[in-house]
């Protein structure tokens, strides 16, 4: 089936075959594609190199969420000890340090 005249279609060719007509122009890209080199993702026909990019991407993006989890226990548990230690240094004082009994 060949796309209408009017078509952005109309008379081009496969990026990856080009002895096949074009089917559908990657939003990514640009390129234009035959059925067989795109597929859906995201309710949007794509080809691999861009659904792979995409995937790449969300990736990449997963594992920042793991460092940034690191990274926050990390300065909890730096707090805390700063905390912790505080409190120590300030129960080893004597009681007439704060105005108490003499």
């Amino acid at each position: 089936m060949s796309a209408p005249a009017g078509s952005p279609l109309a008379g081009k060719r496969c990026a990856n075959h080009f002895a096949r007509e074009a089917a559908v122009r990657c939003p990514g890209c640009k390129g234009f594609f035959c059925r067989e080199c795109v597929t859906e993702h995201e309710h949007r026909m794509m080809c691999a190199a861009c659904v792979a990019k995409k995937n790449v991407a969300r990736a990449s993006t997963k594992s920042g969420g793991f460092v940034w989890t690191i990274l926050s226990a990390g300065g909890l548990l730096i707090a805390w000890m700063i905390f912790y230690y505080a409190g120590v240094g300030l129960a080893s004082l004597p009681s007439t340090f704060f105005g108490g009994a003499r």
